[in-house]
């Protein structure tokens, strides 16, 4: 069984590793370490912005922009219209912090069907499981045990909209009992509804006598309700998240292609103004702002100025080689600026396709002497496609 610190230390370890931390920069022993401009955005429910499978991660957590596959539901569902096969249906694993504890995993599903040429419905199912935790009070005694879980149920309906155009929507409800709140009944648990838009482009092209794609992509993701462990006192933001991205795709003959795609990812949460959890009416304020204005301020808000504004966004980018359609490698880099978290990391991946099965894998190194880089380290995702299409032939 695991502590309640290593668990709670694990759910930092997300897309904004730090965030808890933030808040103590006026602390004497805090503000040694963290300097005043380190602000991550906190936000609630980290899971959702855990990319659950292999290929996209394997290119650095880049997917908006690339070719259409299977598992486009978390990066981009209205890219599943333009897939080649009519169905198709994945599973994947994440062992999640290896390095730090064992068990933890995170559990992904997502499927499609084409109903015609301009019209796709598609599902995903994400669960993540933090093990058994023991809790203690302030003064070190055991106040219990419980097993929390998280996770999210969406579906989307994707349409063409043009030969090059297409759209999609998708629906989510997520269950959270991270609440770190510990009662009669276990964990203090919290619900939320949650919206994507999402937008996908990608047009032939001809360089010199070969074949190529340009594709571009946008995805906003959660966009929703807020969540509350504690019965309304405290209304804490979703991970709301706008993603953009180009990517190319080029065959070099009729055995070799190469692509490329690079995402740009930015937060529509608000950039705290306060340092200090003491600080109630500006605790308090930030997090009483409703959701349309706090994504709207969210582009200008930050208290750097224009400066911090760039620093939250994430730069994501890998590229892909691929054999006779089987056999695939792919490499990529994360980059989270050292303001907002640090989290940077290099990503590796392979590909193998076979008639109606896909098996990917990728694997995670550790860049600099971050602690957050050095626990996502050594993290491997495994996914498993099946074109659902060749199978009922």
């Amino acid at each position: 069984m695991k502590s309640f610190i290593t668990v709670a230390f694990a759910t930092l370890a997300l897309s904004n590793p730090l965030s808890v931390f933030a808040q103590n920069g006026d602390d004497d022993d805090a503000s040694t370490t963290i300097p005043r401009e380190y602000n991550p955005i906190p936000s609630s429910v980290q899971m959702l912005n855990i990319a659950p499978e292999a290929r996209g991660t394997s290119m650095g957590d880049a997917g908006v922009a690339s070719t259409p596959d299977i598992n486009s539901q978390y990066w981009n569902p209205a890219k599943y219209i333009r897939m080649e096969s009519k169905a198709g249906a994945s599973l994947s694993v994440t062992p999640w912090l290896r390095n730090i504890i064992s068990d933890i995993n995170l559990f992904s599903l997502m499927g499609y069907y084409k109903l015609n040429e301009r019209n796709c419905v598609s599902m995903g199912v994400r669960y993540f499981s933090l093990g058994d935790l023991v809790f203690y009070n302030e003064n070190a005694e055991e106040e219990g045990s419980y097993k929390p879980n998280e996770f999210a149920i969406d579906a989307a309906y994707s349409l063409a909209l043009s030969k090059t155009f297409s759209g999609a929507i998708a629906l989510r409800y997520i269950h959270s009992d991270l609440g770190f709140q510990f009662n009669d009944d276990g964990y203090s648990k919290g619900n939320a509804f949650a919206a994507d838009i999402a937008f996908y482009f990608k047009k032939p092209l001809k360089v010199g006598a070969n074949k190529a794609d340009l594709m571009a992509g946008v995805n906003f993701s959660n966009i929703g309700t807020k969540i509350t462990y504690d019965d309304g006192v405290t209304n804490e933001y979703l991970p709301a998240n706008m993603r953009l991205g180009v990517g190319f795709w080029y065959e070099i003959d009729k055995y070799n292609k190469i692509g490329a795609t690079v995402d740009f990812n930015k937060f529509l949460v608000p950039t705290p103004n306060y340092r200090d959890n003491a600080d109630y009416e500006s605790r308090l304020k930030y997090y009483d702002q409703s959701v349309i204005t706090s994504i709207f301020k969210s582009f200008s808000d930050a208290p750097r100025g224009g400066k911090e504004e760039l620093e939250e966004i994430d730069i994501c980018g890998g590229i892909e080689y691929t054999y006779n359609n089987m056999f695939s490698a792919r490499f990529g880099y994360h980059n989270n600026p050292d303001n907002k978290g640090g989290l940077k990391y290099c990503s590796a991946g392979l590909g193998v396709t076979y008639q109606m099965i896909d098996v990917a894998a990728s694997y995670i190194f550790a860049v600099g002497d971050k602690t957050t880089n050095a626990a996502l380290a050594n993290t491997i995702r495994i996914t498993l496609g099946f074109d659902i299409a060749k199978v009922l032939k």
